[in-house]
């Protein structure tokens, strides 16, 4: 399938605001081994994306952001195998998504069911591949568990509280309104409650018949830290999604060391590749 060797891309000039995001002429990039080239239909738009614009540059050097995108294969590299010419297909970026075309590596590359628009879908493997990390690579969540995401009608909240509860998971939710519970509840949530209520932790356990929470995802950046260590089950283990901006949090280690419980964290782009090409399977 031929393709030209320029595109336009969305670039980032420098640190700032949205006037620093400028379209610019660039070269298609060549797919290596294991990718594939993408002529992109749509991209997501993430919070790193923002970050990354305010920040300038990403750290490899890449001025084009976009971690998540929707498009056509229009060429594929060697030993790329199950992915045909033509397909439409879903998947997530090292950056790059804000232009016509982009590499993907075929392993983090997936076909859209039919029932989906290209921006819905290329709204999904960012949310996707960070649910399936930590909750599964992250938190090890096991049938007959119980696991908590903050902020359950989020983008990375919605896709979780669907996907592990339509496979039979147990999952709650913390939100910021009565709404937004409402929305998780029908998301899939076995309970969804306020994040800011006094008695949050109480709530959990009463929700869970005592058991408490195994595997909790966090994206405030711990600022309900004592909630989540008083509704941990022994064992359980806790995953930051948000470093809050350098944010420092302070630690009882005597409750910590009580039940055993794991504080983890990850960002999902600097992830190393053989950890990523595991993901989809």
């Amino acid at each position: 399938m031929l393709y030209p060797d320029m595109q336009t891309a969305v670039c980032i000039t420098e640190a700032g605001g949205p006037e620093v995001l400028v379209p610019a002429t660039v070269p298609v990039p060549a797919p290596g081994a294991g990718q594939v080239l993408i002529r992109v239909t749509a991209a997501g738009v993430n919070r790193h994306d923002v970050h990354q614009r305010e920040a300038g540059r990403h750290s490899d050097g890449l001025a084009i952001p976009g971690l998540e995108v929707c498009g056509t294969v229009v060429a594929l590299g060697a030993d790329v195998t199950g992915i045909d010419m033509g397909a439409r297909v879903m998947a997530l970026v090292q950056g790059g998504g804000y232009g016509q075309f982009v590499v993907a590596n075929a392993a983090l590359t997936l076909p859209v069911p039919d029932s989906l628009s290209d921006v819905e879908a290329a709204a999904i493997p960012e949310a996707a591949f960070t649910t399936w990390w930590n909750f599964f690579g992250m938190t090890g969540l096991e049938k007959g568990q119980f696991a908590l995401i903050h902020g359950g009608t989020s983008g990375v909240g919605h896709i979780a509280l669907q996907s592990l509860s339509a496979l039979g998971y147990a999952i709650l939710a913390t939100c910021g309104s009565a709404r937004k519970c409402a929305a998780a509840r029908d998301f899939g949530a076995l309970a969804a409650l306020p994040y800011s209520a006094p008695d949050l932790a109480a709530q959990v356990m009463a929700a869970t018949g005592g058991h408490g929470i195994s595997a909790l995802v966090d994206v405030s950046a711990g600022a309900h830290l004592d909630q989540d260590l008083a509704m941990m089950a022994a064992d359980g283990t806790i995953a930051h999604l948000s470093g809050g901006g350098g944010a420092a949090i302070s630690l009882p280690l005597r409750d910590i060391m009580a039940k055993r419980i794991r504080i983890t964290g990850s960002l999902l782009r600097p992830s190393r590749w053989r950890a990523k090409r595991n993901w989809p399977r």
